[in-house]
């Protein structure tokens, strides 16, 4: 890295102590920077990139409710708005019991980033709570829904910021976050909240673009090595939204997807993933993972405890969370013969997983580029909420794939203009770098 990169690397430690997530997003970003400050100056003069790991406002708040025995519960709740230079703060809200100030920080960070590689017009920004929604009732979620929005109101709006979902927070929780949102503005306000329901202005194709979009991407990256996503065998972690849609994208592209996971183990589907199956044990039943191996049956096993990653693979779409993919399960799937990996999670490889994959010709999408499919189909909701129109299926699917491949040319093409020819992880940070930071230089030091 840099000296003077380093030197400021180690200012944003200082200043944001014990948030290790944000600390390796900014080390990713910082350790690709290095040839633009060279040719750049103005950036550095400008102290772009300073301001740059500085949010532009931080808010942290209490959410009292009342759970089903009567009893007050207390959460915390956060938005971190980090960047407008392109557009209103957009990135997702998360519920989930590791939530706390540095994850949101790493979020809204790689957002920013994420949100300029779509070349749409959104600045980055993430929020959420350490609120679980996993075992609880409709009327609990309903309840904490409307308290976390009675603060969070206050902050958002279609021309401000525009929240949408993450981990822990679907189409239920958007929907009870929306309606409290009208109640309190007296608005009807389509465009505040991305990821809506279809009848209620929400947009086709929303549900499926981040699985759909790192299923995309990784196809682009390996037609670019002759080859694509036909016959590959495809491993995914999770089994959430962005999981179940990989898998979907995948086998329509002819492969063959043959895992998925939860916190309690991984399932391996020699035939081949039964989406129809998993879907109705997740969502419908919000099920264990178990549960698809018992019913299945036959080709299906179920693995405690364990990595999926252990599981033989060409093409790996880590879909789960953040930092899940570390150094060990990298050179066991570099063993077994893997040849391409597309984050459909943020961050979910550890710094190290994603240096031996690189070592190793891996062809690696980093999230911020591979995982845009969803904040981008979010700006394209925005823009039929915006012209009170609804898209079809099959355009808003072709502009997703659009963008997607506008997304990894843009990539490879200033990962070769910087001297890292095919590494997709310099590229997606400088070329989103770039956008932001020219934007900033024209906006003045505000």
């Amino acid at each position: 890295m840099e000296r003077g990169l380093e030197n400021l690397r180690d200012e944003v430690f200082r200043r944001n102590p014990g948030e290790s997530e944000f600390h390796q997003a900014v080390t990713e970003v910082f350790e690709a920077l290095g040839p633009v400050v060279s040719r750049h100056p103005e950036y550095a003069d400008a102290g772009i990139l300073r301001r740059m790991c500085e949010p532009e406002r931080q808010i942290i708040f209490r959410i009292p409710w009342v759970d089903d025995a009567g009893t007050v519960q207390i959460n915390r709740g956060f938005r971190v708005e980090f960047n407008s230079a392109l557009g209103p703060y957009k990135g997702g809200l998360r519920f989930h019991p590791s939530v706390y100030l540095g994850i949101i920080k790493f979020l809204g960070f790689e957002q920013i980033f994420k949100n300029a590689l779509t070349g749409m017009p959104i600045g980055g920004g993430k929020g959420g709570s350490d609120f679980d929604p996993a075992g609880r009732s409709d009327a609990e979620v309903m309840r904490f829904c409307q308290s976390f929005m009675t603060e969070l109101y206050r902050h958002i709006g279609e021309h401000t910021d525009v929240p949408a979902g993450d981990i822990g927070v679907g189409a239920r929780e958007i929907g009870y976050l929306f309606g409290q949102y009208k109640r309190i503005t007296n608005r009807f306000e389509s465009g505040v909240l991305t990821g809506k329901g279809i009848t209620w202005g929400g947009s086709l194709v929303r549900p499926e673009a981040t699985g759909y979009g790192a299923v995309m991407f990784a196809d682009r990256m390996l037609r670019t090595h002759g080859r694509s996503m036909e016959g590959q065998r495809v491993l995914v972690s999770g089994s959430g939204n962005v999981a179940l849609n990989a898998i979907a994208k995948a086998e329509q592209l002819g492969a063959v997807a043959v895992t998925a996971s939860d916190s309690s183990g991984y399932v391996v589907d020699e035939a081949g993933i039964d989406l129809e199956l998993l879907r109705e044990i997740k969502e419908a039943r919000r099920g264990r993972i178990s549960e698809y191996a018992e019913q299945r049956g036959g080709t299906a096993r179920f693995v405690a405890g364990a990595s999926v990653w252990d599981v033989p693979g060409t093409v790996a779409i880590p879909s789960a969370t953040q930092n899940e993919l570390d150094e060990n399960a990298a050179q066991t799937l570099v063993k077994n013969g893997l040849i391409a990996v597309a984050e459909g999670a943020n961050m979910p490889s550890t710094q190290k997983a994603t240096e031996l994959f690189l070592q190793a010709g891996v062809l690696f999408g980093p999230g911020k580029a591979a995982n845009a499919g969803g904040v981008a189909t979010s700006a394209l909701e925005m823009q039929q909420n915006a012209s009170r129109d609804t898209w079809s299926f099959e355009n808003t699917h072709d502009r997703l794939e659009t963008i997607m491949t506008g997304v990894h040319d843009r990539c490879l093409e200033t990962a070769d203009q910087y001297g890292a020819p095919g590494n997709y992880v310099v590229g997606a940070n400088i070329a989103g770098f770039i956008k932001v930071a020219d934007a900033m230089l024209a906006q003045g030091v505000v």
